[in-house]
């Protein structure tokens, strides 16, 4: 005998509700791959900011180890501590 012959007839597309399941799906990726692009965005301006901000701190820190010499301060009081072998030369 010779190979059988399939006469039924295949769906010629999904249904509405998997459609809308699909769809949804997609919708749902795609807007989460858009909030991620925008949070990498975000990330890259405030990785610039922080670099910056840590250029005018070294600057101030320099600016403070010249007047001061080496030290330490206290952020909160502006106290100055400076290291045990700098305050037995003072």
């Amino acid at each position: 005998m010779g190979k059988s012959i399939d006469l039924a007839a295949k769906p010629e597309k999904i249904t509405d509700e998997q459609l809308k399941k699909v769809q949804q799906i997609i919708s749902t990726s795609n807007q989460i791959k858009l909030d991620l692009g925008n949070i990498e965005a975000r990330k890259h301006v405030l990785l610039h900011e922080l670099d910056g901000i840590n250029k005018i701190m070294s600057d101030i820190n320099k600016e403070l180890e010249e007047e001061y010499g080496k030290m330490d301060i206290d952020i909160n009081t502006g106290a100055i501590n400076y290291p045990e072998d700098e305050q037995a030369d003072s």
